[in-house]
Formats: C-alpha cells, sequence, structure tokens
C-alpha cells in the first residue's frame, strides 16, 4: 500500500469516526442539555428514537449544512429534480449529496489501486462516481415524465366518462386517482397532489398549473390551458374535455406511427453489425471449407 492509499485510508476512517461520534458530542454539550431540559415533555418520545436514527439525523444536518452552500438557485433546481422524480422526503436531497461525496471518496481509493498513473486514475474514478448518481437522476426523471405522458390519454378518457355521469370535476377526479392507482401509480401520485392543494384552498387552475410546472409536460399544459378557458368563458366542461381527449388521442396515434416508421432506421445498424455476419459465417465458412478440401485433395 503506498502513502496516497494510506493516507486516503486513514481520511476516510477519521471521517466515520467523527461521524459516529458526532450524536454523543451534541448530546454532551451544554447547548443540548439546556435544550433537554426545555423538551422535558417530549423526553420518553425522544427516549424511543435508536441509535441509527439519531446519527441519520444528525448525519443530514451536517449534509444540510454542507449542500446550502452550494447556492440558493442550485438548491431548488436540485429539489426540482427530485419532484419530477418522484423522490420527496426531508432526507433525500441530504442523501443524495451525501452519495456524491461518499462516491468522490470510494472511487479515489479505488483509482489509487491502479498499477501506474495512480493520481490520474483516481481523478478519473472519483469524477465518474461523482457524477454516477447525477446521471441516474436524470434516467429516473425521464423515465417518469415518459410515464406520466403516456398516461395521460387513459386519465382524461376516464375524466370524459366520470364528468358525462354526472359528478364534478373535483369529484371525478377523486374517482380517477383511485381508478389510475395500480394501473398508473406515478399520474395517480400527481392528482392526489393536485386534490392536496384543491383542499387546502387553491383554485382549480392553480393547482393543475402548478403540477404542469412539476411535470414540465406539454399535454398538461394544454390541458390546464383547456381549463383555464372553460372557467373564463363559461363552455361546458364535458365538451371540452371530449374534444381534448380526441386531440390526445390523435397525437399519440400520430407518435406511434412516427416510432415505427423510426425503427426501420434503427433496425440498420444492427442488421449490418450483429446479425448479416453471422449470416455471412454460417453460409461461406462451409463452402470455403469445402474449397479448402477439394483444393488440398488437388495438391496430393
Amino acid at each position: 500500500m503506498n502513502a496516497t492509499t494510506l493516507f486516503l485510508v486513514m481520511f476516510l476512517g477519521s471521517c466515520c469516526f467523527l461521524l459516529l461520534c458526532l450524536p454523543w458530542i451534541r448530546r454532551s454539550s451544554p447547548e443540548a442539555k439546556r435544550m433537554l431540559a426545555l423538551v422535558k415533555s417530549s423526553r420518553e418520545d425522544k427516549r424511543k428514537v435508536g441509535m441509527g436514527e439519531r446519527f441519520a439525523d444528525s448525519l443530514s444536518r451536517q449534509v444540510s449544512k454542507v449542500s446550502k452552500r452550494s447556492g440558493k438557485k442550485k438548491n431548488e433546481k436540485m429539489l426540482r429534480r427530485f419532484g419530477e422524480a418522484g423522490l420527496r422526503g426531508s432526507y433525500v436531497s441530504d442523501l443524495f449529496f451525501l452519495t456524491q461525496g461518499a462516491g468522490v471518496i470510494l472511487g479515489g481509493l479505488l483509482g489509487s489501486f491502479a498499477p501506474s498513473n495512480s493520481f490520474f486514475w483516481m481523478l478519473i474514478c472519483g469524477a465518474i462516481a461523482f457524477m454516477l448518481p447525477d446521471m441516474w437522476l436524470g434516467s429516473k426523471q425521464k423515465r417518469r415524465r415518459e410515464s406520466i405522458r403516456r398516461s395521460i390519454p387513459d386519465m382524461v378518457d376516464l375524466l370524459v366518462i366520470c364528468v358525462g355521469a354526472g359528478l364534478g370535476l373535483d369529484q371525478a377526479l377523486q374517482r380517477v386517482t383511485e381508478e389510475l392507482a395500480l394501473s398508473h401509480p406515478q399520474i395517480a401520485e400527481e392528482l392526489e397532489r393536485v386534490m392536496l392543494e384543491r383542499s387546502a384552498g387553491a383554485s382549480r387552475v392553480e393547482a393543475w398549473r402548478a403540477l404542469a410546472n412539476r411535470t414540465r409536460i406539454e399535454e398538461i399544459g394544454a390541458f390546464v390551458n383547456m381549463l383555464s378557458e372553460t372557467d373564463r368563458f363559461g363552455s361546458p366542461i364535458t365538451k371540452a374535455l371530449s374534444d381534448f381527449s380526441d386531440e390526445l388521442r390523435s397525437k399519440r396515434r400520430q407518435h406511434a406511427e412516427e416510432a415505427a416508421a423510426k425503427t426501420k432506421v434503427k433496425i440498420i445498424f444492427p442488421l449490418v453489425f450483429c446479425i448479416f455476419p453471422c449470416i455471412f459465417l454460417v453460409l461461406l465458412v462451409p463452402a470455403i471449407l469445402a474449397f479448402m478440401q477439394s483444393f488440398s485433395g488437388f495438391a496430393h
């Protein structure tokens, strides 16, 4: 083990030791004792919290302090990305930044074992490990957005049926959310949030516009514009939903035809580089072997 590897191992071990000791350091400080004296009524609840939860809470606070220093705009951007990926919770951003930091350390340790140019490989492995969580988050955003986009026509069709049966739009939305919970859980989760915002006092258009801003999907933006126009001009919501459903159905058909047309181009490269060489080997190799055997027979 060279000096660089030894230094990194000692640094990582020191960080882990400090993080493990942090809950007890905080608990034994005078400030912590005064805070515990002020919250004697909740002491029994605090005793039920395990050491792992205390460690996770202290670690989350430390990571939050570091992540807040990266800038308010960057934090808002990351929170928006977490929302688009369906990751919500108080520990999501802290866990993400902690994963990036741990990835840099582990990637550097992995690169230090290279037989030559260990510092170069430490930088490369650390950079790759730092970018992997971001790449995973971007992939999760894209997959969830595409899943919501595919479920919008079904959502609108169910809304048309429920509103046509005599339900109001809010009651129809609740019914549609229950129906889509199993088949399309992503859009059902977003619709539940729309209903919560409506219960909190937001108007119908405001709640749907917040959904459009969270998902950044063109079809939801068009749906919000349609709702805004019906509220402004007093148009019947059933007719507007039916027309919008027909438009979405035609767009989905056009998208399927476009994807089918692109398949002809995409299949060329697998055919040329994967399938055709195998066919040539199967067809030509026996003929070449037979020709070589006959040629060797003539030579003898």
